[in-house]
């Protein structure tokens, strides 16, 4: 949006002196940035509050006698009329033009219908600010965080509530993209007018324990309130080359060693509270719409998980399956802590396997793991681990291929998901991750 710069610089000049006046008049001993910044946060939005309803108020532009109602009637000018909302400047009165007596028995101020406002209710501005807090956190810790940021209370309830309209409204448009990948008109349009295809795309997909907050005040009192549920999620994303200017030191660590570094982009996340033939339809839905069905080639990089498997076998047969490098070492690292007390003989064997492993020698690995597994319980229960990956562990080849072969994207993506999130703060559907 572009705003007249000479005015704006003219309103800055005067806020600045009004700001300054107000300092003075409190009197410290010591004015610091942090109380000129304070002081300008809240009388910008106190000058919010007031624009916005000044804009409000005399956008009726001129009054009609009649109006068109929704229904096809009329609807007859009644009087100006005072509504409520809160907005991300807090709470805003104003009056507008309001309508009424037509058949139907609706009233109606054209103000608030061009505006999308609902007299009474948060504006969506704020909704998705309260949202993002409930999202992010739990309804009570939005609550404060959010007075940190807009300096003004929000109710514990109206965190929650938005937050579940933000659900709601999204669990909508979930369904309605699974209900488009099974109806034909959709499939025939999809197909008249495709869009461009990645080449190599990338899926990983996992779960996450996430607490589902309860609403009654004895519950939410009691030291047993948590319920638990599994979080389902997935990502689509692809994978380009690291340039050497950008890395990272552990990037230029694995630079040394592997040649290249490779990093996700375009990542786009999906995720739901359900069982796995339900979320297996949002996965092949989601799939659709990133293009996963025209792209040459599909890679999934998860962990060993069974369910995980199944959906990418009846989804997509073809693709590529990665088990993600670092659960593959991390349970070699496990193994070798549990199996081996002498620090010196626990290092050298985790070296010889972790070296078997990287080069895709896993049947070494497996016959490496029957010889402890006398002593190690956790060496003998991996055995059926790596056994049943053996062909997802051939990360030589896939590196040589420049594959990708860790699912950090899936797993940041799960340590996102607050403990404290709420049944409809499951972050079902598709969103585009932070870049």
């Amino acid at each position: 949006m572009n705003y007249n710069i000479e005015k704006i610089n003219q309103i800055s000049q005067l806020f600045a002196e009004v700001v300054e006046e107000a300092l003075q008049a409190e009197g410290k001993a010591e004015v610091l940035i942090g109380d000129v910044e304070m002081s300008m946060r809240e009388g910008l939005r106190v000058i919010g509050q007031q624009a916005l309803q000044g804009l409000l108020e005399v956008a009726d532009g001129k009054v009609e006698a009649e109006i068109k109602c929704d229904c096809g009637g009329r609807l007859k000018y009644q009087r100006r009329r005072e509504t409520t909302i809160w907005s991300v400047f807090g709470k805003v009165k104003y009056e507008r033009a309001y309508y009424a007596g037509c058949a139907c028995g609706k009233g109606c101020a054209p103000v608030d219908r061009r505006y999308g406002i609902e007299p009474g209710k948060v504006t969506a501005g704020l909704a998705h600010l309260v949202a993002l807090s409930g999202i992010n956190k739990a309804f009570e810790d939005g609550r404060k965080w959010l007075k940190e940021y807009l300096l003004f209370d929000i109710s514990e309830n109206t965190v929650r509530a938005e937050t579940q309209n933000m659900g709601d409204l999204q669990r909508q448009a979930d369904d309605k993209l699974i209900q488009n990948m099974h109806n034909e008109a959709s499939l025939q349009k999809r197909e008249h007018n495709p869009a461009p295809a990645p080449d190599i795309l990338y899926g990983s997909l996992d779960a996450a324990k996430v607490r589902i907050e309860p609403r009654d005040p004895q519950e939410k009192a009691a030291e047993s309130r948590e319920a638990w549920r599994d979080l389902k999620a997935g990502c689509w994303y692809e994978g380009e080359i690291v340039p050497p200017r950008q890395r990272s030191t552990r990037q230029e660590a694995k630079a040394e060693r592997e040649g290249t570094v490779l990093r996700a982009r375009n990542k786009k996340y999906f995720c739901d509270i359900n069982k796995a033939e339900q979320f297996g339809k949002l996965l092949w839905a989601s799939a659709c719409a990133v293009g996963a069905d025209r792209a040459r080639l599909v890679v999934f990089i998860c962990d060993g998980a069974v369910w995980i498997w199944n959906l990418i076998a009846h989804y997509f047969p073809n693709a590529i399956q990665i088990v993600d490098w670092y659960h593959a070492v991390d349970r070699l690292e496990r193994i070798a802590q549990e199996a081996f007390s002498d620090v010196a003989e626990r290092q050298a064997w985790l070296e010889s396997v972790t070296e078997d492993l990287w080069q895709g020698r896993v049947e070494l690995v497996i016959e490496a793991l029957q010889t402890l597994a006398k002593k190690s319980n956790l060496a003998k229960q991996s055995l059926g681990y790596y056994s049943d990956n053996l062909e997802r562990m051939r990360y030589a080849q896939f590196r040589a291929a420049g594959y990708l072969i860790g699912s950090g994207v899936i797993e940041s993506g799960c340590k996102q998901s607050s403990p404290n999130v709420s049944n409809s703060q499951a972050l079902n559907g598709v969103w585009t991750a932070p870049s």
